[in-house]
């Protein structure tokens, strides 16, 4: 499922997202790269800088997503998506693929924004990819069906060895990290929230009142979600105290 065996025309028939997303980075990182141009502008145009967001800037919130600060920089979330973007991109289709990754990273600036000062400035694509980790693991919870034991015991795996990098490594923007991942969740998870899945918890509810034996095990999306909106508050609290 994460290891590409396809020729280079084939992944980009079949990934045109993923093609285009890594396209624009390689793109924009040779053209800040080259002597020749004044790679100035895109720094000063496109990167998060919270000050001129609040300015109304307000592209800022999208733009940080395609730049990087440096060659390792950009050729490690490059990596990073073509190794798990594709197989979530012909899963849920191309076009909820990039709405997933866009609104991801948007959710990350967002965030970023809010939380951290105005003089706070970030660029790089790890809080969309980090969304795409996040749906990940809302596909692992409610539709299990769809990965295979031993993927998504992959998927948990790095996420967490991700997060504990997040905290260990320097000039690390974590607040998206964390609210990439969190967004990327929430999105996933969504469209489980619905009137039948509120009536069956209900229902569960109260057959487990009635014969005492619950399944301890089980767990509905609301709780889920409840405990998502918990950890929410609970994070930006730290956030906000540093």
């Amino acid at each position: 499922m994460f290891t590409r065996t396809e020729s280079f025309r084939d992944f980009i028939r079949l990934y045109p997202v993923v093609s285009i997303i890594v396209t624009i980075h390689l793109g924009l990182y040779l053209v800040t790269s080259l002597p020749i141009f004044p790679n100035y502008w895109f720094f000063d145009h496109l990167t998060g800088v919270n000050l001129y967001i609040r300015e109304g800037e307000y592209w800022r919130l999208i733009t940080p997503t395609f730049m990087h600060s440096g060659f390792a920089h950009m050729l490690f979330n490059s990596f990073s998506l073509v190794l798990f973007g594709p197989a979530l991109e012909r899963m849920i289709g191309s076009g909820r693929f990039l709405f997933i990754y866009l609104l991801s990273g948007f959710i990350a600036n967002v965030a970023t924004f809010l939380i951290q000062p105005l003089t706070y400035t970030h660029i790089g694509s790890s809080g969309a990819i980090f969304g795409l980790f996040g749906y990940y693991l809302a596909i692992i919870i409610f539709r299990k069906h769809m990965l295979s034991k031993q993927n998504s015991q992959i998927i948990l795996t790095l996420c967490v060895v991700s997060l504990i990098m997040t905290f260990l490594q320097p000039n690390i923007n974590i607040t998206a990290h964390l609210f990439g991942l969190l967004g990327g969740f929430l999105l996933g998870a969504i469209p489980y929230f619905n009137k039948k899945d509120l009536s069956d918890s209900f229902r569960s509810t109260a057959n487990w009142a009635n014969s005492k034996k619950g399944n301890i095990s089980y767990q509905s999306p609301w709780k889920i979600l409840i405990w998502a909106v918990i950890i929410i508050i609970a994070v930006i609290g730290l956030l906000a105290q540093k």
